[in-house]
């Protein structure tokens, strides 16, 4: 994987620069791995006198999944920049980052497939909203039980299985071994919220 940024000069520094940071800390997402998706994001933030992060925002983004590791990214380095004296704090700062698969055998993929896949996970956020909404109706106790196969059918035709949760679950253990918990728990929660029981340790530990 690679990744690209163009800052503008006289601007915050980041120890060993943001790209160094970007490539060790990058966790790529699953359903953008999975399906060969690569390109830059950019995402646009500002910084106050204490190097941290005020405000983040993806100004172009791809559409999938990799647009939200590019924020969690620009937000994993707050705190950690050095400002110099006088820096205009409502000054936005724009990185484009640049995202691709090496030896992954993305190498011959049709883009319009690509193109496809993209489209196909923003229709799925429509589906996977009903299975969490369901699950947590379910808890509260108000869910129509009837509704249970067709939300198990949903989450079988999305390829949500056991062994999808658990790779979820490792990926939320990185996050937390980063500092980044609010990411994490949200990986946790999605988990929980999918009718498993796999993170409910994990969400106890670290997510109240």
């Amino acid at each position: 994987m690679t990744l690209s940024f163009q800052l503008n000069a006289q601007q915050p520094t980041l120890k060993n620069g943001l790209e160094a940071f970007v490539k060790v800390s990058t966790i790529y997402p699953i359903y953008a791995k999975e399906n060969c998706i690569e390109g830059s994001v950019e995402v646009a933030f500002k910084i106050n006198k204490k190097g941290e992060i005020t405000y983040a925002g993806v100004t172009k983004g791809i559409g999938a999944d990799l647009d939200d590791e590019a924020l969690r990214l620009i937000k994993l380095t707050s705190g950690k920049w050095t400002v110099p004296v006088g820096y205009d704090t409502t000054f936005l700062i724009r990185a484009p980052m640049k995202f691709s698969l090496e030896d992954y055998g993305c190498e011959k993929i049709n883009p319009a497939s690509v193109g496809l896949a993209i489209k196909q996970y923003n229709d799925n956020l429509v589906s996977l909203k009903k299975i969490t909404d369901f699950y947590k109706n379910l808890a509260q106790g108000v869910a129509n039980v009837v509704e249970e196969e067709k939300i198990v059918a949903l989450k079988e035709e999305m390829g949500i299985d056991d062994a999808y949760l658990t790779r979820k679950i490792a990926i939320a253990e990185r996050k937390i071994s980063q500092g980044d918990l609010q990411s994490a728990c949200e990986d946790l929660k999605f988990v929980k919220y999918m009718g498993a029981t796999k993170a409910d340790k994990l969400l106890a530990k670290y997510c109240n």
